[in-house]
């Protein structure tokens, strides 16, 4: 249920074609939205397709349905499956389920940095010498096929969003190693502002844990969840950004990586890896592309493409870590039910002039006479990201920063973030 465009629907739908399963693929986009990842899969003469829409007699007779991530907690499909007691699974929980013995999970989940801090402990374990497997919610990476290749005594480092955790929680089950970053406003478009909907679907990364495994929480997640009345597990640690030893040197940029690097390093430590080789793999990582990611530096103007950057708090951070009053800022996207005011009241502190892309949040932010009152920088409108460039780059003067990092989601002017 839910092929998709990033490659992960149709690496599990060709696995379980490998496997000889009859394999029935349906989705609301239509076969010409879909045409790359159907034509990926129709060599297999035992996949079915129904795209263009779900109907309610496919979620009958069915052996188990495999949900993607995303789909609506109220799906009627999904109601009319539970109905026919059909067992509902996702990738990674299916993954956990199935893995040989003696494979070790690590999972990570995070409203913010779960990505970077996933690549990280990825890097250590494979500086350590040992064979590792990066999985979860990383694009074109699909994780079932994992089980064709993993072996007693490897690591599988999956990051986890919030959706594909609902699969842990369908499955009462919690990876025996997780990390869980930080807690902030996301998705209230998805989980209807409900703040403590978000962290109960999070919160299945350590709700099922037996005796002896490890959790980590941020310090900011032991705050968050204190504010909203939850209770967490004492045997947990804490990773602090000051936790990373200062004399270590970063090539990613910003607090956040300094805090997401100490995350990855209480792991290397819970699994009593050697501080220098962590220092190794931390100092030479070069980061995740679309995550502040330089791009190049032209007439002394550097540029910087933040497109996973989908809310106001990841925006706060590119222009706190950028540390700049010369940043002409591009930003704007899709609604998401987030409250923007504190990055209005941030953007006059970095910003010498932003660019707005068209869509829903765009037009709310716009709405909003806070942000014309508080915004002292100038404020230019463009049709689309190819206007935009062209017009910061005309604008941009030696030793200014161009940063794209819109705060808001893609959808509306592109199929996902990695599009954009």
């Amino acid at each position: 249920m839910g092929l998709g465009l990033l490659g992960r629907g149709v690496g599990d739908a060709a696995f379980l074609a490998r496997m000889g399963v009859k394999v029935l693929v349906t989705d609301l986009k239509a076969d010409k939205e879909l045409r790359k990842s159907v034509l990926r899969l129709k060599k297999f003469k035992n996949i079915e397709f129904h795209l263009g829409g779900h109907r309610l007699e496919d979620f009958r007779n069915r052996d188990f349905i495999l949900k993607a991530a995303g789909v609506p907690l109220d799906s009627p499909y999904i109601a009319e499956a539970r109905k026919n007691e059909i067992p509902i699974e996702m990738d990674a929980s299916l993954f956990a389920k199935l893995m040989p013995k003696g494979v070790t999970l690590v999972g990570i989940t995070g409203t913010r940095g779960k990505t970077t801090t996933a690549y990280l402990i990825f890097e250590i374990l494979k500086t350590n010498n040992k064979k590792v497997f990066l999985a979860g919610n990383i694009k074109d990476t699909a994780t079932l096929p994992f089980l064709e290749k993993v072996k007693a005594g490897d690591f599988v480092v999956a990051e986890l969003d919030s959706w594909q955790l609902q699969g842990f929680g369908d499955a009462k089950l919690s990876p025996p190693i997780s990390v869980f970053t930080t807690f902030l406003p996301d998705h209230m478009n998805y989980y209807k502002g409900d703040m403590n909907l978000y962290f109960k679907d999070k919160a299945n990364i350590f709700k099922y844990q037996k005796k002896g495994d490890i959790l980590i929480f941020g310090d900011s997640v032991v705050e968050a969840a204190c504010h909203l009345g939850a209770q967490l597990p004492s045997s947990a640690l804490i990773a602090r950004a000051v936790d990373l030893p200062t004399d270590w040197k970063l090539k990613i940029i910003g607090e956040h990586n300094r805090y997401n690097a100490a995350c990855a390093l209480a792991v290397a430590r819970a699994l009593k890896i050697p501080d220098e080789i962590s220092k190794e793999a931390i100092e030479n990582f070069g980061g995740v592309p679309g995550r502040l990611e330089f791009i190049r530096e032209i007439r002394d103007v550097r540029i910087y493409n933040d497109t996973c950057a989908t809310t106001p708090d990841a925006t706060m951070a590119a222009l706190r870590a950028l540390s700049s009053k010369q940043i002409i800022l591009i930003l704007g996207g899709s609604d998401k039910g987030l409250d923007m005011s504190k990055l209005v009241a941030e953007i006059p502190k970095y910003c010498k002039g932003v660019v707005l892309l068209p869509g829903t949040g765009t037009e709310k932010l716009i709405s909003n006479s806070k942000f014309l009152i508080s915004n002292q920088t100038p404020i230019s409108n463009v049709k689309n990201l190819r206007e935009a460039v062209k017009k910061t780059v005309a604008i941009a003067k030696r030793s200014d920063i161009i940063l794209f990092s819109p705060a808001l989601s893609s959808f509306g002017m592109f199929k996902n973030e990695y599009d954009r």
